[in-house]
């Protein structure tokens, strides 16, 4: 987040430093008010530019060639845009010379911001030194996640548990005992203990971890930090004492007020926006193939209780004549058309009016059939939990896990609604119909 916000402030930076270059400082200080706006718009356009060119997932090595390349692709659409909004509204426009010398001054900067942020990153120079105690899946999994990424903000120092055949060390040694790898380490470097054993029966130094926390060292639970560092609940670890005690799983009535309020607008701005593509694909999907233009499926929603969704038809008319299973790779039963609208999520569109009759909302845990409910509640523990809430035509197992159609997936999509579930907010919501912006216009997941 720092990063993002870093960047920007030095994007509009760029442009007031021009702008006080080409008026002079007395014309500058008359004209700041306006300078301040047109500065900010283009830092707004070419952020989103950059977003939507995965610029901030700095989770992957990037080269730094690569980057500008980049870099050159996201702002050459971020001078597009920028053109067609000074020709709409000419007043807020930059002068030429301005704007162009702002944007070579810009990429400079952004690319040497960059460059120093990569050697940052490789050198893991500001990182947290951590210990984790455990050599089981789940301090396996915590150690995978961290070294996965390339800006992870933690450095393992260590795991102390039993050192087992099938344990992936990551390049960090295994101590028998805390003690050991206090011994072997300089303690004053350790800054945070991971306690994520899988199986916590004297397993976990009750008493060294006490002097440790009172020495400054913070000590946190293995699923707690793998929560936080992953977006999502393990649902093999999730115990009902987990669900009671827990500050989350809370919609109070004003966040359902704020939450249909906002479906209530966006959902029918978006109707009204969207329905000439909604009649065109009817029209196209009639002439295609034989039957009705829309599709009504039965799903589950809040409570349980079943509704139909609304749909455009993107199969053949017969393509569950055998009975319901499973959407596929390359299912043969989608025609030409619906293979398109599938991935342009075009067949979602009609769900909108779920959303206003108050079926569904248009962030939440994704409906599901009840013939495919009925088998997921026998193999999936808690798996009811995720119709506490409304559906939705959105959510967070979809922009964070890639489409996936069993009962394996089913499982790793509900760890994600679960964490949705726990931290509902009016701003994750936001956040989540933001990215799904971004899956939707570069087609990711669609079947």
């Amino acid at each position: 987040m720092s990063f993002f916000f870093g960047e920007g402030f030095l994007i509009f930076l760029s442009i007031m430093l021009v702008f006080w270059i080409f008026k002079g400082s007395a014309i500058f200080l008359i004209d700041l008010f306006v300078c301040f706006w047109q500065a900010l718009i283009v830092t707004v356009i070419f952020q989103l530019c950059l977003y939507f060119f995965d610029l901030y997932d700095l989770a992957k090595d990037i080269s730094i060639p690569d980057t500008v390349t980049r870099i050159t692709q996201a702002f050459g659409f971020g001078c597009i845009f920028l053109a067609l909004i000074y020709y709409l509204v000419p007043s807020i426009q930059i002068p030429t010379a301005i704007f162009w010398t702002g944007y070579i001054v810009i990429c400079l900067a952004i690319i040497a911001w960059r460059s120093a942020y990569y050697y940052v990153l490789r050198k893991r120079i500001f990182v947290q030194d951590i210990a984790i105690i455990g050599t089981g899946k789940l301090a396996s999994d915590i150690a995978a996640e961290i070294q996965s990424k390339q800006d992870a903000v933690y450095r393992i120092l260590g795991f102390i548990g039993p050192d087992r055949a099938d344990f992936n060390h990551y390049d960090a040694p295994v101590f028998a005992e805390l003690g050991e790898l206090l011994a072997a380490v300089d303690a004053k470097k350790i800054e945070r203990i991971i306690v994520a054993p899988d199986d916590r029966r004297g397993t976990v130094p009750v008493q060294e971890l006490l002097q440790l926390k009172l020495q400054g060292v913070e000590i946190e639970q293995g699923i707690t930090f793998y929560e936080r560092a992953t977006g999502k609940i393990l649902a093999e670890k999730l115990n009902p004492s987990s669900i009671f005690f827990s500050k989350g799983f809370d919609l109070s009535r004003l966040k359902r007020a704020i939450k249909r309020t906002i479906d209530l607008v966006v959902s029918a701005l978006l109707f009204v926006l969207t329905a000439p593509i909604i009649l065109i694909s009817a029209i196209i999907i009639k002439l295609e193939s034989a039957g009705p233009v829309f599709y009504l499926q039965e799903r589950v929603g809040e409570h349980s209780l079943p509704f139909k969704v609304v749909k455009l038809r993107s199969m053949r008319q017969d393509a569950e004549k055998g009975g319901a299973v499973w959407a596929s790779v390359n299912d043969q039963r989608v025609t030409r058309f619906g293979a398109f609208i599938r991935k342009a999520r075009i067949d979602e569109l009609p769900q909108l009016w779920n959303v206003i009759k108050g079926e569904m909302s248009l962030v939440g845990p994704r409906p599901e059939r009840p013939v495919f409910v009925e088998e997921l509640v026998k193999v999936i523990p808690y798996y009811n939990i995720r119709h506490t809430v409304k559906p939705g035509v959105t959510g967070w197992a979809q922009v964070c896990y890639p489409y996936g159609a069993s009962t394996e997936d089913a499982l790793r999509k509900l760890e994600y609604d679960l964490y949705y579930l726990k931290n509902i907010s009016v701003a994750l919501d936001l956040f989540i119909l933001f990215r799904t912006v971004k899956t939707v216009l570069f087609q990711k997941g669609g079947r």
